[in-house]
């Protein structure tokens, strides 16, 4: 699973619905979460090329954010069993 910090202008933008909608259209399965500090987090799982896909929106992120960095690692959390895609509470 990789897992990705968002940061910038990120909340109250509709940063984390649209990125469920772009993984879930990619097939790819995890989670998104607002964090307090302002920054905007998620974890996604699936073929590489779809990962490498939600990794370049996540750079740019709906038409109202405006992204200053995002930063990736690799993990060894494991997607839900259902595989699907959520929007968890902030952190």
């Amino acid at each position: 699973m990789i897992r990705l910090m968002i940061e910038g202008r990120v909340q109250c933008v509709g940063y984390r619905a649209s990125f469920a909608e772009q993984a879930k259209a990619l097939g790819l399965a995890g989670w998104v979460r607002n964090r307090r500090d302002g920054s905007v987090e998620a974890a996604v799982e699936g073929h590489a090329q779809a990962v490498e896909a939600i990794i370049a929106w996540a750079r740019r992120g709906p038409a109202a954010a405006t992204v200053s960095n995002v930063a990736i690692e690799e993990t060894m959390e494991q997607a839900a069993p259902d595989g699907g895609f959520k929007i968890l509470p902030t952190l």
